[in-house]
This record gives structure tokens, sequence and C-alpha cells, in this order.
């Protein structure tokens, strides 16, 4: 299993108030967009915002406690996918140590289905390591709250440099320099 592109970020220090006044004013506006409509679309943000703070705070147990039995995880490496027991697997040692991951969301749009059990979303994360992304995914009801069934996390790729990107992981895919 190779390592996973939202590599694990220090973890804050109490003391730094900066930071934390940051995350605390990310996680308040960010979802405005989505909890200004109320209902299932709001519970979907808050259960997202939940997954973002808990990797970031490296809590184990909350993280974890978000995601559907039948879990799925597609990091931004083509060899990146991870049922619910491989990720756990990778996520244990690093939030042990106290140090998760920290995407901070920009924007986000939610769509619920008919019947109103499913929802599917997309959102523009920043991350200090990999930069703008963006995560996608669906969102089952289970046991009467929303879990996390599939999260996909991709790094966007301006159309000017595609051209030149897929060349390179071609290059690499080959063994190339």
């Amino acid at each position: 299993m190779g390592s996973p592109s939202h590599r694990p970020t220090a973890r804050p220090r109490p003391g730094s108030a900066r930071r934390l006044l940051g995350l605390c004013a990310a996680f308040l506006i960010l979802p405005v967009g989505v909890a200004a409509q109320g209902g299932p679309e709001a519970e979907v943000a808050g259960v997202l915002d939940a997954l973002h703070r808990a990797a970031s705070e490296a809590d184990f147990d909350a993280y974890f406690a978000l995601y559907a039995d039948e879990f799925v995880f597609l990091g931004t490496d083509a060899t990146e996918r991870w049922d619910r027991a491989q990720f756990m697997e990778y996520a244990r040692d690093p939030f042990s140590r106290g140090r998760g991951w920290t995407y901070t969301p920009l924007e986000r749009h939610v769509t619920l289905s008919a019947d109103g059990s499913t929802a599917w979303f997309d959102e523009r994360l920043e991350n200090a390591n990999l930069g703008e992304t963006r995560g996608s995914g669906v969102l089952v009801r289970e046991d009467g709250a929303w879990k996390v069934a599939q999260y996909n996390l991709t790094i966007p790729i301006p159309n000017e440099l595609a051209g030149e990107v897929v060349a390179r992981i071609r290059e690499h895919s080959s063994g190339g320099p």
C-alpha cells in the first residue's frame, strides 16, 4: 500500500491560537451556502465538516464513526483504493501520534436523491501540502445517520497543464527518469 496523498500534518498545538482561529473561521464560513438551505443538505454538510475537523485533530474514533460500514476511499494516486479496514489501518499510526491531515473547505455542493436516502457532494479544499484539491463522494443513511460511503480526493489540473502532467505520469509509470 503506497503512502496516501494526504500526508499527515502536525496536530495544532494548544497554544497556537492563530491557527485554531483560522480553522474555526473556515468551519464557520464554509458551509454557508449549504447551511443556508437547511434540512438534509445542512446535515450532510455538518457530517463533512465534522469529518475534516476530526482528521485535522487526529481523532481516530470520531473520524471513522462518520464512515459507512462499506466505505471506500479513492486517493490522488491511482493505487489508492482502500476499503474501510485498509484506510483505518493506514490512519491508526499517524492518528495515534497526534498527526492528522487538514483540508479546509472552500466551496461545497450537496445533492440529495429523490427519496432522501443518498447524498452526493463535491467540495473544493485547501491543503498545505497539495494546495487546492477536490473532494467528492457519496453519503448514505445508515442507522438513521448520514455516513460517508465513498470519498474521492483529487488534485484539479488546469487544462493548459494537462498534456504536460499526463506525459510526466506516463514517463513515471514506464520507469523513466
